[in-house]
């Protein structure tokens, strides 16, 4: 009888963080007093009391699903960690490994020796020890390649052969197939020779005696339809068929589209080879969320919480280098103002607002656009419209929201040339951070990369500088 797992809300995963930390806490406790206390009973004391701690927590994580305990490992201190990750059974080692971010997974990893790290992956599935493989070392994969059958050993190298972000990485080679020209009541006997379907199988897949891919048998019509009739008269054309080489976003929009469970892979002969299921798209989304987000940030990479400090720079100095140059630039671009700084000083107080909403601004168009690529919304032959659209924005927000800070200016200054400058600076840099929101994310898509990596970056650095320069040069030209 298969196991039962709970599985859990945010809130009770948070709980049972809370408790592991207390077992963990309670452990060292006592294990500190026992320490302190001297007698011949010491040793058999300390081992009782630190078998009981353990076996409450073996306890906890046996009862929890592989996810819930990534979810704890990732929330611990590393020695934390590894003292919960070795309570484990390890016939689940593979199945967390899997769901662990990657930098943790490298921590387990560390602690493991090549045995424990060999049976850990021979647990698992040709397509999921693809996605494992990159992390364990090569001598593991060796042995593990030596154990395996032949056929998972040439769906291992097929799965390792395709790159992280095509449909290859993402398929999944467990399918239900059957003959088109067999009858429903003989697909359901040969079903139910099956002590469990496949995760997330929602239709079967109709081929011919070469494996070429016919249709689709939805599992509502093998239940609904007459047992005597034949697949061929009751199956669906496979209206959306992936190709191995095909991108894992073009996948992922293509399963929101038609809300997809699964859908078939075939070679460019037509022939099944696999499947993707909904499952490892969202799997995919997820972690492409987290990628744009850490390079909006300016993080490399997904970073250990608890990662050793030499880690988290080396993780973080890459784009505070070129935040430093930045810097220093608008910097430079304000001491060259220094002699109408000094001359006029509610200009050093003024200069920061028009920098600041420039970005703000330069930001939520870089927002949009990034978005519309990541849809598919936006062609080559479309720039200039968006550029007109976005500068026609830039002017409105410029004009409006400039106009009540040159007010404000004039009021609190009581300079009309000051408040009219202030507009000016304002509506160029709104202008400027148009152009760029639009520019930054269609070149760096022309050329190949992440439209969303560090581009907020570079949005507000040239922002920075070009305001100060505009809103400075301004000032000088028609106050001084």
């Amino acid at each position: 009888m298969a196991e039962t797992i709970e599985r859990k809300e945010l809130e009770d995963l948070q709980e049972d963080l809370q408790e592991v930390q207390e077992l963990l806490r309670r452990q060292r406790l006592v294990e500190s007093l026992v320490h302190r206390t001297e007698g011949p009973r010491h040793e058999l004391e300390e081992s009782l009391v630190h078998r009981q701690h353990q076996a409450e927590l073996r306890r906890k994580l046996d009862a929890m699903h592989p996810a819930d305990i990534a979810y704890i490992l990732e929330a611990l201190p590393i020695e934390d960690r590894l003292a919960v990750w070795s309570l484990v059974k390890s016939d689940r080692d593979g199945e967390i490994l899997l769901e662990v971010s990657e930098p943790v997974r490298e921590s387990l990893i560390r602690d493991m020796d090549q045995h424990e790290l060999v049976a850990a992956a021979e647990a698992l599935d040709a397509d999921e020890l693809a996605d494992l493989a990159p992390d364990l070392p090569e001598e593991v994969l060796d042995d593990v390649f030596r154990a395996l059958p032949v056929e998972e050993r040439e769906q291992l190298r097929a799965a390792m052969s395709y790159p992280e972000d095509s449909v290859g990485a993402l398929m999944d080679f467990d399918v239900v197939s059957v003959r088109e020209d067999v009858t429903l009541e003989v697909v359901a006997r040969y079903l139910r020779r099956f002590d469990e379907l496949p995760d997330h199988t929602d239709q079967l897949f109709v081929v011919d005696r070469d494996e070429q891919l016919k249709g689709t048998l939805p599992l509502a019509k093998l239940v609904v339809s007459e047992p005597e009739r034949i697949v061929a008269a009751v199956m669906d054309d496979a209206r959306v068929a992936l190709y191995p080489d095909d991108k894992a976003e073009d996948a992922a929009k293509a399963f929101e589209r038609y809300d997809l469970v699964s859908a078939p892979v075939v070679n460019e002969k037509g022939k099944l080879l696999g499947r993707v299921t909904v499952d490892a798209v969202l799997d995919y989304v997820r972690e492409k969320s987290e990628s744009e987000l850490l390079g909006i940030g300016g993080l490399r990479e997904v970073e250990d919480v608890f990662a050793p400090v030499w880690e988290s720079v080396k993780n973080r100095w890459s784009w505070l280098a070129i935040n430093l140059v930045t810097a220093f630039i608008a910097s430079r671009v304000i001491g060259a103002f220094e002699g109408s700084i000094e001359k006029l000083v509610a200009l050093a107080a003024l200069m920061p607002i028009v920098a600041g909403i420039g970005g703000n601004s330069g930001n939520q168009t870089l927002t949009m656009i990034v978005r519309a690529l990541a849809l598919g919304q936006i062609q080559p032959d479309q720039a200039r419209a968006l550029y007109r659209k976005e500068l026609a924005v830039a002017i409105v927000n410029g004009l409006v929201w400039g106009g009540i800070l040159g007010v404000l200016a004039w009021w609190l200054y009581d300079n009309v040339a000051l408040g009219v400058v202030m507009t000016a600076a304002m509506t160029l840099n709104l202008m400027l951070a148009a152009v760029l929101g639009v520019a930054i994310p269609v070149i760096r898509t022309r050329l190949g990369h992440d439209p969303a990596v560090g581009s907020s970056v570079m949005i507000t650095a040239v922002t920075d500088s070009g305001g100060f320069f505009i809103f400075l040069a301004l000032a000088t030209v028609f106050l001084l």
